[in-house]
């Protein structure tokens, strides 16, 4: 008699339940004994000694010792490590280095992965994401098939033997143990494929007659390689393809403008779109119920959480609070410190909590990701939630975007400018921009403010670009694939032009 996998999973899971449960009451002193361990463990490292991490005790010692740090303030020790010095934020020599977007100086920062970070941060949100899902769903049969896992890529770090930089997915891939390759597709050497394109395609090919039960990625990424298998196979809906797919655990960027897509691909009543918070720095955060599109705060792994009011977070001397100073319903910017060696690390993501005991919240956008060239303050969560709004009352489908700022016309004017790639282009475009322009005074005030008789803003512009004009700029920049994004909102107009003008220019070769 053959046990079912997923119910032997379930499980051995099933502790990691008990260990969540405690969220609810506990939440101060679990995050407590996470500092407490994190500080201990490092009190020998460089960092360490120069902190006094031996002398701290609390939290108020940890935060008089430890200043914040951007990327900027650890690049030096973080350069000096990825040439193979060790004890230098983190104890021993940490050879894994994720890969993501660049600073003002820098077109990457190299995030230190270290072995306690890969288990007890990354590697454990996997296993728990597996655990929840399967408590919310009791007839799941999730491990019957495979998981379509789409991964990045990664080279060598200088010359240190078994030390690698690139994509957090790919370092994932590398590290898993032998038995988890079994359980998912495509092959390793295809998962690891620096061209996008040639891995989308050998994805479809690779996949196509396997039992494909769940998806996980970053759902703009992933829905390049579901439209390939479509067109390799010949069906209308992922459901010829895989009648057995059950669920997509996405992330990255946010899911809404995607939602409506993947439900025309995927119409199976049975299928499940669960998101989590999982970043080159750590693993955040798990949609804990699917009816609720909050995320469950994962505060027993290694790492430490602190949060800046971000109506503070451009002062010269903000307010930094622990978790359990938070307050529901208000904008934060997220502080970390890690077994990864990240020490009271500005991640530049900001978050709303929406209930404590246990702590749930959604992110809301960037510190560096918005628009606020008038005093509007416009933040990525307004955005998304107009465009969903809008999209869904007009049957629009948006597929990506990015705006930012026109700071003066030849007519003395001020406005933004959106760039909208649509799956679904609406009939009127002028009523869609219409409509944004009011919905997103609906949710800002601020924006409604300087929208007032079109003072200090005139009404937004809406310009449509040509398909694949994203996917050619991120491939311009060697980012195509993986975990890339275009910013969605940008305060100044580097990023837009660029794309305006290759906008242009494929307009110009289509016509």
């Amino acid at each position: 008699m053959s046990i079912d996998p997923t119910f032997l999973m379930r499980h051995m899971l099933r502790h990691r339940l008990s260990a969540v449960a405690r969220y609810s009451h506990e939440a101060k002193a679990i995050q407590q004994g996470v500092l407490q361990r994190l500080v201990q463990r490092a009190a020998g490292t460089e960092y360490g000694r120069r902190h006094s991490f031996a002398r701290i005790d609390n939290y108020d010692a940890f935060s008089h010792e430890v200043p914040l740090n951007s990327y900027e303030e650890l690049k030096d020790y973080i350069d000096r490590m990825r040439h193979g010095e060790a004890d230098l934020l983190w104890p021993g020599q940490v050879k894994w280095y994720a890969k993501s977007s660049g600073t003002t100086n820098d077109k990457s920062k190299f995030i230190p992965v270290s072995k306690e970070g890969l288990n007890r941060i990354h590697f454990l949100g996997g296993r728990d994401t597996v655990a929840l899902y399967l408590h919310n769903n009791p007839q799941s049969r999730l491990l019957s098939g495979k998981s379509l896992i789409l991964g990045g890529s990664h080279s060598p770090n200088y010359n240190l033997p078994n030390s690698i930089v690139g994509d957090l997915s790919a370092i994932l891939i590398e590290n898993m143990v032998w038995y988890t390759h079994r359980l998912r597709v495509p092959s390793k050497s295809t998962a690891l494929l620096s061209d996008f394109e040639e891995k989308r395609e050998q994805i479809a090919r690779e996949t196509m007659g396997k039992n494909v039960t769940s998806l996980s990625g970053v759902p703009s990424w992933m829905l390049s390689v579901l439209l390939s298998v479509l067109e390799k196979s010949g069906e209308q809906t992922l459901d010829a393809v895989w009648p057995n797919l059950e669920v997509f655990f996405h992330g990255g960027i946010a899911f809404a403008p995607y939602r409506k897509t993947y439900e025309q691909l995927i119409r199976s009543p049975h299928m499940h779109y669960m998101e989590t918070y999982n970043a080159s720095e750590g693993f955040f955060g798990i949609q804990s119920d699917l009816s609720d599109p909050a995320m469950l705060l994962m505060i027993d792994y290694d790492t430490f959480y602190e949060f800046i009011p971000m109506d503070t977070f451009h002062s010269e001397t903000p307010v930094v609070m622990p978790l359990s100073d938070v307050e529901v319903g208000k904008n934060y910017a997220m502080v970390i410190s890690t077994s990864c060696g990240l020490w009271r690390y500005i991640i530049g993501d900001t978050v709303k909590f929406t209930q404590k005991n246990p702590y749930k919240f959604v992110i809301t956008g960037r510190t560096k990701h918005y628009i606020n060239a008038f005093g509007e303050e416009l933040i990525v969560d307004n955005a998304e939630k107009a465009l969903a709004h809008v999209c869904e009352e007009l049957g629009a489908e948006v597929r990506d975007y990015t705006a930012a700022p026109i700071f003066m016309d030849q007519q003395g004017h001020c406005r933004h400018q959106w760039l909208i790639d649509f799956a679904k282009r609406p009939a009127d475009m002028a009523r869609f921009a219409d409509m944004l322009d009011k919905q997103l005074q609906h949710i800002n005030s601020d924006y409604e403010a300087k929208r007032y008789k079109d003072i200090t803003l005139q009404p937004l512009e809406i310009v449509v670009a040509q398909q694949g004009l994203f996917d050619l700029w991120l491939k311009s920049k060697g980012k195509l694939g993986g975990q890339h994004k275009v910013p969605r909102l940008s305060n100044d107009r580097h990023i837009i032009d660029e794309l305006l003008l290759m906008n242009a220019d494929l307009k110009a070769n289509q016509s």
